[in-house]
């Protein structure tokens, strides 16, 4: 698996990155403010995410998607410890991310990544997206943020 930041001119992988967020507007603004990284196997993108600058030392990691075909090989938790490398590169001392309560398997992932819960945006996506999101059966209202130190 080969990683590398998003050249200038490319085109977004706005299918992956949409799979993870369904907001286009939210999407684009991010991405712009922030780096995309893509996963590569072979010349297959397979994975992407975002590392959007926050504050003085702190980065967050706002999206983050694996291709469906090639989920459960281990590519979110590569991708997840390559932006944690990245990010102290780039003198980061604290990475956050934030989930949806019904996203059981990515809160495993950050947990798994030494992540902890540190906050609860009550009603987040209840009040910032238009459609109602389901996963796992269970409606996502709230945003679970969760911070490492770097």
């Amino acid at each position: 698996m080969d990683f590398r930041k998003i050249k200038n001119g490319e085109s977004l992988p706005l299918e992956l990155l949409l799979s993870a967020d369904p907001s286009l507007p939210k999407v684009e603004d991010y991405a712009k403010r922030g780096d995309c990284y893509l996963a590569v196997d072979k010349e297959d993108v397979v994975g992407v995410y975002v590392l959007l600058p926050t504050r003085p030392v702190t980065v967050e990691l706002v999206n983050i998607a694996v291709a469906e075909e090639q989920q459960g090989r281990g590519i979110g938790k590569q991708m997840v410890m390559h932006a944690i490398q990245i990010a102290r590169q780039e003198g980061y001392s604290v990475m956050e991310v934030g989930t949806g309560n019904s996203s059981v398997g990515q809160l495993a992932l950050y947990q798994k990544c030494g992540f902890r819960i540190v906050a609860v945006d009550i009603d987040f996506f209840t009040k910032h997206y238009p459609e109602e999101i389901y996963e796992n059966g269970i409606q996502c209202r709230d945003m679970l943020r969760l911070s490492l130190d770097i």
